[in-house]
């Protein structure tokens, strides 16, 4: 009778729609992979296929796993995740490793000739722990002691980042921190200000921060006709030609004569499913990933304290953000950064830590939200 009262109470309090969004994304992206494998050969080993299906079967599990937990408790427990993926990231300077395509030691090798990539998981932990100092300072947030703490704890995991000199993760975990601040209540003026500071570092950032490879990705959008950028613009020239080809329907998934795009089963993903769907199709698929965000803004704005709506907002960013920086990628609109689909692109950690950030969401909405009476 217990069994069966839980059951009924589990089945109530759960969000089904963002699990069944997460789960859709994820077949999407199994299939695709298996495609990709089956008919371009671009993957060379079938066991990226499958560390996708573990990663996705373990990351779903975790997610119903982490609903269930009160947030609050893993609030309280911040400094136990926050060691563990600090002490995670300190492995990656000494046993870290780069894989192909990449040039950033981000990355500890695993049994099986699987990876762990400690960023991933750090940015849930930097969620919830930004989450909990903000709503035990909620009353004097805009207070210079204050914001002065809540940087300290935001700067900490993402000084770990840039120490990895992983651009496009530092530009990610850069814009959950800013939608946090601003979530929590920072005054219009404080805003303008560190808006004003950052037009003004940005000749810093140009001439004494970003590397020369990054700055001609950007200089060869702005110039796409420079012979001088034409190695640079090799993929994403690809990356549009395939999205353009699939037309109106696409070409389907299991055919052989799709475009030939560089490491199509990570950052230029999108591009394959485009071709294989078709503008209508990658619509649907653009359509869910924004419902997908939006459903995760409407149980922010039914959280009854600041800590669980911060949680909301902090994995919406991290959601919002990574899937336009990428498609943009695709489109040629922005330069080529590293940043891939969420629950989309390969990558069991990305996928196991997007659904525990989703677990996060799906906690706040079982336990803390607005009633009628």
């Amino acid at each position: 009778m217990y069994k069966r009262e839980w059951l009924r109470e589990f089945v109530e309090q759960t969000d089904f729609v963002i699990i069944g969004m997460c789960a859709a994304c994820n077949a999407i992206s199994v299939y695709s992979l298996y495609s990709i494998y089956m008919t371009m050969n671009a993957i060379g080993d079938v066991k990226v296929v499958i560390v996708q299906m573990i990663a996705s079967a373990l990351g779903l599990t975790a997610a119903v796993l982490l609903s269930i937990i009160d947030y609050k408790e893993l609030c309280e427990w911040y400094k136990v995740h926050m060691a563990l993926c600090l002490g995670l990231m300190v492995l990656t300077a000494i046993i870290g490793f780069a894989p192909p395509g990449t040039t950033n030691k981000a990355w500890i090798s695993l049994p099986g000739g699987m990876s762990l990539q400690p960023s991933e998981l750090l940015k849930i932990s930097m969620i919830i722990t930004l989450a909990h100092f903000m709503e035990q300072n909620k009353e004097n947030i805009n207070e210079i002691n204050t914001l002065i703490k809540l940087a300290a704890v935001a700067l900490v995991p993402f000084a770990f980042v840039a120490y990895q000199r992983d651009g496009g993760t530092m530009l990610v975990y850069a814009f959950i921190i800013a939608s946090m601040f601003f979530a929590a209540g920072i005054s219009w003026k404080l805003i303008a200000m560190a808006g004003g500071a950052a037009v003004v570092g940005l000749p810093i950032l140009w001439f004494k921060i970003m590397e020369p490879y990054q700055q001609n990705r950007i200089l060869a959008l702005i110039f796409p006709d420079n012979p001088e950028y034409k190695s640079i613009l090799v993929q994403q020239n690809a990356g549009k030609v395939s999205i353009g080809s699939g037309q109106l329907f696409g070409k389907g998934f299991m055919v052989d004569n799709h475009n030939n795009v560089p490491l199509p089963q990570n950052d230029f993903m999108f591009s394959f499913i485009a071709e294989s769907v078709g503008f209508v199709g990658i619509l649907i698929v653009i359509g869910v990933i924004l419902c997908l965000c939006f459903r995760i803004l409407v149980v922010a704005n039914r959280s009854i304290d600041l800590q669980g709506s911060l949680i909301c907002v902090g994995v919406f960013a991290m959601l919002i953000f990574q899937s336009i920086i990428n498609i943009g990628m695709n489109l040629s609109v922005l330069p080529v950064i590293g940043i891939t689909l969420p629950l989309f692109s390969a990558g069991g950690t990305s996928v196991l830590a997007t659904y525990c950030a989703v677990g996060m969401v799906l906690s706040v909405a079982r336990h803390n939200k607005k009633k009628l009476f």
